[in-house]
């Protein structure tokens, strides 16, 4: 299983990125936008895809990484079984969920000149 510890240190490494709390789950932001949350109490973590790269991701193992069971899956939020994934997917999702949110705070900036 990949700890939280692990995760953590995952997140932090990407430039930019802040922990913060967000109802009863930790999430990681970028430019104040979540692009993933950890929920502890049940060894998951909930990234933010496109849905093309969840899609891909869920290749994988569909009963390890799928999508969120309602309106949020289908706007590519994923949930990732950490009893059941690899260090190195969790690192691709963080970082393709990071690469993801990135480019949209990227766009709407853009949006507001």
């Amino acid at each position: 299983m990949v700890t939280f510890e692990r995760i953590r240190e995952i997140a932090l490494s990407l430039d930019g990125v802040e922990e913060m709390p967000h109802f009863d789950k930790t999430s990681f932001r970028i430019k104040k936008k979540i692009f993933f949350t950890m929920n502890e109490k049940e060894n998951r973590i909930c990234v933010k895809l496109s849905l093309i790269d969840q899609s891909a991701f869920g290749v994988f193992d569909p009963l390890c990484i799928f999508p969120v069971p309602n309106k949020f899956g289908n706007q590519g939020w994923t949930l990732i079984d950490l009893t059941r994934v690899r260090d190195e997917q969790v690192q691709d999702a963080i970082s393709t969920a990071y690469q993801e949110v990135k480019s949209t705070v990227k766009k709407s900036k853009k949006a507001d000149l």
